[in-house]
């Protein structure tokens, strides 16, 4: 099993494979591949697992990712 974290697009450059983004996932900034996803666009969340945004979600569904991981830490345990 997977886990893909939820982070906001805060800039896009490149196009087609060698588009890139720089994402936030929660203080944390990092350049990520958005060679999948021609429509995201600065200011939108996307789903990231290994490097690679596959999905864009609504701000509720990365809300509720995020409620789930500080749930599972909350009580010690290993979210996956």
């Amino acid at each position: 099993m997977c886990l893909a974290i939820p982070g906001k697009i805060l800039s896009v450059e490149g196009e087609g494979y060698a588009r890139f983004g720089q994402v936030d996932f929660a203080g944390v900034r990092k350049r990520v591949s958005l060679s999948v996803l021609p429509e995201a666009v600065a200011g939108d969340w996307v789903l990231v697992h290994a490097g690679m945004a596959l999905t864009v979600v609504d701000a509720a569904e990365a809300e509720s990712v995020f409620e789930y991981l500080r749930e599972a830490e909350a009580e010690g345990r290993k979210p996956l």
